[in-house]
């Protein structure tokens, strides 16, 4: 499938997000870098992605050819219907998401912490429309995966001890894909699955607040972490 051409963090963390979506899920993707998902996916992705404004069974985001007025994402982007879509009254939409239905939702990040709060949506002396869904989202999906640069454009870390800015929902997040590492939030702590394959461990502590927890296979220390591209 073609795609825009993006900068490597956001390819990075966009090809390892379209691996978490598998086959009979309902998906629900936040605004930001989880909207452009469905340009990683394969045309064939058996899978319903979900939009809270009514749709269930979304595609990639729209051409200019394509795009109709009536058929928008949570980010206000035209969006492509696949086959075996149908569109609802935003009342339903968030009654599914209410009754837990929503099996898989990836939303993006100001900050996330070790204990799996998420603050995505109010940054102190600057203009927010308001919560939105993501509060309910937060809360209710089964499973929640936060998509982030590991730092912000200052190079300061977003992986913190303790979130400092608004909280989304408390306790929510499930797991961090990064453009350095996968990390799940766990009774012990924030575990790290994966590390991209041009970072270290050591590198990736650095740039991060929060202590990680890395797995280790055996006695010599070495570790047993995954790598990604």
């Amino acid at each position: 499938m073609s795609k825009p051409e993006r900068p490597v963090r956001t390819e990075r963390i966009l090809l390892r997000a379209a691996q978490e979506i598998k086959s009979g899920l309902v998906i629900n993707l936040g605004i930001g870098l989880p909207t452009l998902v469905p340009d990683y996916l394969p045309d064939d992705f058996d899978a319903l992605i979900h939009s809270e404004n009514g749709i269930l069974g979304c595609g990639p985001i729209a051409k200019r050819a394509q795009a109709r007025a009536s058929l928008i994402d949570a980010a206000g982007h035209y969006v492509t219907l696949r086959s075996g879509s149908s569109c609802f009254d935003s009342s339903v939409s968030f009654s599914m998401i209410r009754r837990g239905r929503i099996d898989l939702c990836m939303l993006g990040a100001f900050e996330v912490d070790q204990s799996g709060n998420l603050a995505n949506w109010k940054i102190p002396g600057k203009l927010s429309p308001g919560i939105g869904g993501a509060m309910e989202l937060a809360q209710k999906a089964k499973r929640l995966i936060v998509l982030s640069t590991h730092t912000d454009k200052h190079g300061r870390p977003k992986i913190l001890e303790r979130c400092r800015l608004p909280l989304t929902a408390p306790v929510c997040v499930n797991r961090i894909i990064t453009d350095e590492a996968v990390i799940d939030v766990t009774p012990d702590g924030l575990l790290v699955q994966e590390i991209a394959e041009n970072i270290s461990a050591e590198e990736l502590q650095n740039h991060t607040e929060a202590n990680l927890i890395f797995p280790k296979t055996n006695l010599t220390g070495t570790s047993g972490v995954r790598r990604f591209k």
